[in-house]
């Protein structure tokens, strides 16, 4: 039944006129990518939610939310203005909308990730709008996607009983977990820049030790790319130095001395330094051989995945602007894959 709905609306979605979507803006700050990412990482400075859906459809228009690998941080964003002002939230949602079919996905993602109380009620509100993503909105609802807050940090190791019953038994598909997505690395920002929120800075500073690793390429650069940014932003932001200066005490063994080095590295405004050691550890990991060798082979069949995805990983890079992630937009994964290739 379910499906037979999902068919109906969508063949609704394909005859509504393409005038029902809204036009591109005529000037002004949204008028250009650049233009929006200053005004996101100045919005908490000065809140304006009524402003969001115009940035959105503006994204939609300048053709940004077409690539969900670049596209994270705005979703993060989104979330972050829904479960920022839950009374609002429905109409904030409703005034994003229509968008192009390709561009929908983002406002169902935005919505899982939101963490309002009623993310469910809003999601099973606004598909009817939103039919192209009919079984994406559903598979949040009935969880077999997760959402942002019931993403795990990385999968657990099987038990040895559960290591045999895999060796008899197919293996259920992989979790989706922070280290298997990179892109929550922007998600986690994007939430962050709509807030100010503790929450996705403890996320984020829970990817701190994936900075010290030395058998995964992924983690060791996702890691790296997190102690960069946060160390980055807080190098230029008292209240994010403050909000990490006041976590440190509690945290665990394996993330307190790392969190130690971004705090002196954001005090001492020395960020430099975090990002030779990026490549000081990858170097490493060149020496390691083989292994490292074939996975490095396949960064550019794997593209943004395996790189800390797009838009942070600019800022890694160096390459930033106005203080946000993404100022390079789609170009991040091959200009992220070229530098690193250059440290052969």
């Amino acid at each position: 039944m379910y499906r037979v709905i999902a068919v109906v609306l969508l063949a609704v979605a394909l005859i509504t006129p393409a005038s029902a979507v809204a036009p591109p803006p005529a000037g002004g700050e949204f008028a250009s990518l650049g233009g929006i990412q200053k005004w996101m990482y100045g919005y908490r400075g000065k809140p304006n939610p009524a402003r969001v859906p115009a940035a959105v459809r503006a994204l939609s228009q300048l053709g940004v939310l077409k690539d969900p690998e670049n596209s994270a941080i705005y979703v993060g964003f989104i979330a972050g203005i829904i479960g920022g002002n839950p009374g609002k939230a429905e109409d904030l949602i409703g005034k994003m909308l229509p968008l192009t079919p390709q561009d929908q996905w983002v406002i169902v993602r935005a919505i899982a990730y939101s963490g309002h109380p009623a993310w469910k009620e809003l999601m099973n509100t606004f598909v009817p709008r939103m039919p192209m993503r009919a079984v994406m909105s559903h598979e949040y609802v009935s969880g077999k996607l997760p959402t942002l807050d019931a993403m795990a940090l990385e999968t657990p190791k099987p038990t040895f009983f559960q290591g045999v019953k895999g060796y008899f038994n197919k293996p259920p598909p992989p979790l989706a977990t922070l280290d298997r997505s990179p892109e929550m690395l922007d998600v986690l920002w994007g939430y962050y820049f709509a807030t100010g929120a503790y929450k996705p800075v403890v996320r984020i500073v829970s990817m701190l030790p994936w900075s010290t690793d030395r058998d995964s390429v992924d983690k060791l650069t996702l890691g790296s790319t997190a102690k960069y940014t946060l160390a980055n932003y807080a190098a230029r932001e008292p209240d994010l130095l403050e909000m990490i200066k006041r976590m440190a005490p509690s945290q665990p063994k394996n993330v307190a001395p790392v969190l130690k080095d971004v705090i002196h590295a954001a005090e001492t405004v020395n960020v430099a330094a975090l990002h030779r050691e990026q490549l000081a550890a990858v170097e490493e990991l060149k020496r390691k051989g083989p292994g490292y060798k074939r996975d490095l082979s396949t960064w550019g069949q794997v593209g943004v995945g395996a790189l800390a995805i797009g838009c942070v990983a600019a800022a890694a890079l160096g390459q930033i602007e106005f203080g946000l992630p993404c100022v390079i937009g789609g170009s991040a994964s091959s200009a992220a894959l070229g530098f690193w290739e250059k440290q052969q």
